[in-house]
């Protein structure tokens, strides 16, 4: 049975706490609340030096548990249990991080954890460098209703042109992803095939995740009471049935400048995804130009953030991967436990 961790990734809004609900239903698979410790951390990995030393893995451990940006607390795991843990545990990055997982999965008593985070699809290659044996689900939904629906969003602050932008970028990196990973390592799906047949979905889903299929991830409703934090109000779709109510109201929630832009900058996307257009008219000069300029901006910040890791890559402190699942361990040399025979009495 597989043990590999599994990401689910996508444009923000586009079904992903959905979907990790779905896979946290299944009776082997546990998917926690989005957590922030796993990315600031492997940026800062210089600063918590050689993880081979247990009190450096100590300061990584106590800091993930503490602080109050790394939102642990939605683990709902022993903070000292789990710096013992890391502690005792490899010494890699990797693997005290892949610790907090683990032991979330153990408090249901589950065989696999996974992590779900939308900005981790433009990340793969990170989460690769630490878990080289992760699986990455995914889920696409129609451009236009993601914009609307990150507009709607309490907690963003950006115009339309990013939220264009935003989806633009995952697509980007979903056609990279699926040109140059292994078959067995990145997988994609439709909001809108998951929500109009779940079940023949989640079947396929399973088949890529090297699981037997699980009527319990149709209805993941009381997943949603664990594993949704009570203060995220945008996500109470999550506590009711699976529905395709919300596919295609971009057409009501957009106004009609940003359709125009959204099929101008996204049209090529959108079709190649399966989304038909509306044939809105040519948007306005300015809106392009705006458009195009923050799709630049953003462009280059992330390749000065990229310069800067494959920089501090050439001089790492210590071992990235982690080294706990069976995969993991072999892709290390290390060699695997053998159970010990005993002739019965």
């Amino acid at each position: 049975m597989s043990d590999r961790p599994v990401f689910v990734i996508g444009c923000p809004r586009s079904g992903t706490t959905m979907l990790q609900l779905m896979l946290h239903s299944h009776p082997r698979l546990a998917v926690p609340p989005e957590t922030r410790f796993l990315v600031p951390a492997y940026y800062r990995r210089r600063t918590w030096g050689d993880l081979r030393v247990d009190q450096r893995r100590r300061a990584l451990a106590q800091w993930i548990a503490t602080d109050r940006s790394t939102k642990f607390r939605e683990l709902k795991i022993d903070k000292d249990e789990f710096v013992q843990q890391a502690v005792d545990g490899p010494g890699s990055l990797g693997s005290v991080f892949g610790t907090a997982f683990r032991m979330y999965a153990d408090r249901f008593d589950k065989a696999r954890w996974g992590d779900k985070r939308p900005s981790y699809v433009k990340q793969v290659d990170m989460l690769l460098r630490l878990f080289p044996d992760a699986q990455f689900v995914h889920l696409i939904r129609d451009g236009r209703d993601c914009v609307a629906s990150l507009k709607e969003m309490p907690w963003y602050t950006l115009d339309s042109f990013h939220a264009v932008s935003t989806w633009a970028e995952a697509i980007d990196a979903g056609g990279r992803l699926r040109r140059t990973l292994a078959e067995d390592t990145y997988y994609e799906l439709r909001y809108e095939d998951l929500t109009d047949d779940p079940m023949t979905e989640l079947k396929k889903l399973c088949h890529f995740l090297e699981e037997d299929f699980s009527t319990s991830m149709i209805s993941p409703r009381e997943a949603a009471v664990a594993a949704v934090p009570q203060h995220k109000v945008w996500h109470s779709n999550t506590h009711r049935e699976v529905t395709r109510s919300r596919v295609g109201s971009w057409a009501a929630r957009l106004d009609d400048w940003e359709i125009a832009l959204c099929e101008h900058m996204l049209g090529d996307r959108l079709e190649s995804m399966g989304y038909e257009l509306s044939g809105a008219p040519r948007p306005a000069k300015e809106h392009i130009t705006a458009c195009q300029k923050t799709m630049q901006k953003r462009k280059a910040s992330r390749m000065r953030k990229g310069m800067r890791d494959r920089v501090n890559r050439m001089r790492e402190p210590g071992p990235v991967a982690a080294m706990l699942t069976t995969r993991q361990r072999s892709l290390a040399g290390i060699p695997q436990q053998r159970k010990e025979l005993t002739e019965p009495v």
